[in-house]
Order: C-alpha cells, then structure tokens, then sequence
C-alpha cells in the first residue's frame, strides 16, 4: 500500500503534468549505460554559439557533481533536493515536479534511493523527459537489515523497504562513481549526439581524477593496522568491499534509523572485543546514537560522511565529492592505524 504523502505526490502530478508544456530539446531519447577513463583539466565548452543548453535536473548532491562536470558549458545543472537535506526520506513538491516535466532530462542514483522517480516517470511517458540511472549496470549488494527485536525489526523494515532492500550508496565507492560518470556521460551522448564527443572528453578528464582518489583508496587502506570499523550509518559497504575493509553498522540504510536495544548492546560488545577507539557518525543527521556507544566505551566518534547533501561548513570551505572523500580517506587512515 502506498504511504499517504505517495498518493499526494502522484496527484499533484497528475495535475502538473496537465498543465506542463513540452521541453524544447529536440534530441530527447531513452538512455543508460557505459563509462571510459582518461586524461584531464576542467569541463570543455561548447563552440557552437546557436545551441540552446539542455536542461537537467539531478536528483541529489553527487548526481549534481558528476552531471556539471560532464555538461560542462552545454547544459544547466540543478540539483532538486537542496544540498543540506537529507535525501533518504525526500518527496518531491508540486514545484519540483513540474520543474522535472519541463527539464529535458533526469538524472538520479537508482538502486531504491529515490523512491519517486518511479511516478514521475511513469507519469511523464508522454512528453519529451529523459531519465538517465546512473547506477545501471552496477552489481548493486542487499541492504543492511537488523534482525534483532521485532518492535524495531518492523520499522528497520519499512525503512529497508524504502530501498526496495538494496544498497544505494555506490558513489561512495570511487571505482564505482567512475562507473557513474561513465552512465551519465553516454546517456548525454545519445539525448545530444552532436555534442558526444565533448561529454566524452568532459567525463574523461574528470574520471582521471576519480582514478587518482581511487589508487590514492587503495594505497592509503592496504596496510592499515585493522580492517573493520564501526558507523553508525550503513552507507560504507561499496567502500569497505572495494577496499577490502569490513563496515560494522550500528544501524541499517536510513540514517533515521534507531537501533535496537540488542543491536546497541552488541556493538558496544564488539568495540570492546576489538578495542575500537573511533566511533563514525555523519553530517546532516544526529550523532547521539554514535555519541551514545562511544561514551559507553571511552571511545571518541568522528565524522565520516556519506556525501549525501553538502553542509553549510562544507559549502563555506569550497569543498566538492573529490575533497570530501579525501577527508574519509584521512578519517578512515586515522581510526584504522589507532
């Protein structure tokens, strides 16, 4: 049965998409799929002075990064869930959805994160909207679900269910967000073909630096003094197995997500066993469950950040995906070496 906020968002679209007019792009197609690496520097711009810029919407903080560099000069980026928002639980109002019917194109995670793309979507068959699912093809893993007390086994399963059971958070791994770049690059190659050959160079020169923070992933981690460390947020699994760590997550996929009693007990067990002196908790939501174990243990908690929204500190200091990620990698060195 759908949530009573997912019937108000399929009718407010309804009547958007009554009132909507048709995109002006004319190159609009279905599209997905591919990734290639490759050399470096900035966006490239377009040099045709009479071409109109396609108009993308993009789901949430890394689909807004991957998308601008790829576009480059030949498009206007916008992101729909504000950058300091929590994406997990986001709906789109009225506004946005109207705002995505007149984009010429879509771009969104996948894997179950945005549970509304499925209605705007099958809502917007008729008109000129591409999506483009930058995690299509990706070997995506289950989710996280604790299976401990049934009062809070229920709620872990609704949240888990949010996600249709699956693990999200790909772009966290950057092997993986290369792959995404490589989606959202051939996805732009086939809706504007005459400008294939920039996109390409575009993702290219921005893979190579994704290529340098993933061999910098790897040198970094292979010889840490342990290999598990404890979050309070199941966001890292893509990470932990690209680089062959183990997560242990205090809680499930949504950060909302309270823990059980027997789950709180068990890691506070586990930190114990295994000395952990770093407890990880994340931006845009409460650290007192993680505040909470850490205090119990003489522990210390610390940030590592599941990118999914920038801060207001983060915006202020000028950081973007490849800034943010080195801060994990120096969080994760620094917890991993204790």
């Amino acid at each position: 049965m759908k949530s009573p906020k997912h019937v108000l968002a399929a009718l407010s679209l309804s009547v958007v998409l009554l009132a909507a007019g048709c995109s002006s792009n004319n190159n609009n197609q279905s599209a997905n799929n591919g990734g290639t690496p490759s050399a470096s520097g900035q966006p490239e711009t377009s040099t045709s002075a009479s071409t109109e810029k396609l108009q993308i919407k993009t789901s949430f903080y890394p689909m807004y990064e991957f998308t601008r560099h790829v576009a480059g000069d030949l498009a206007d980026v916008e992101s729909l869930i504000p950058p300091d928002v929590e994406p997990h639980d986001w709906e789109p109002t009225a506004k946005d959805l109207a705002e995505i019917t007149d984009a010429d194109v879509l771009i969104y995670n996948g894997a179950g994160l945005e549970g509304w793309v499925d209605q705007v979507t099958s809502s917007a068959t008729g008109g000129n909207l591409t999506t483009i699912e930058a995690s299509k093809g990706l070997d995506i893993m289950d989710g996280f679900v604790e299976e401990e007390e049934e009062e809070g086994h229920d709620e872990g399963q609704e949240e888990e269910h949010d996600h249709g059971g699956l693990d999200p958070h790909v772009w966290l791994s950057p092997a993986l967000a290369i792959k995404e770049v490589g989606n959202i690059e051939q996805g732009l190659a086939q809706v504007d073909p005459n400008h294939a050959d920039t996109y390409k160079a575009n993702a290219d020169a921005y893979v190579a630096q994704l290529q340098q923070l993933d061999q910098d992933f790897k040198d970094g981690l292979k010889d840490v003094k342990r290999k598990d460390f404890i979050t309070q947020h199941a966001a890292f699994g893509y990470l932990a197995k690209e680089y062959g760590l183990t997560q242990v997550p205090i809680a499930g996929l949504s950060p909302e997500q309270e823990p059980s009693a027997a789950k709180m007990a068990e890691i506070v067990d586990f930190a114990k066993e295994h000395n952990v002196k770093t407890i990880f908790f994340e931006t845009l939501v409460s650290s007192s469950v993680a505040d909470t174990i850490s205090k119990e243990i003489g522990a210390k908690s610390a940030v590592l950040n599941p990118i999914e929204g920038l801060t207001a500190e983060d915006q202020a200091n000028g950081l973007d995906y490849i800034g943010i990620m080195r801060q994990n990698l120096e969080a994760l060195k620094t917890a991993l070496n204790e």
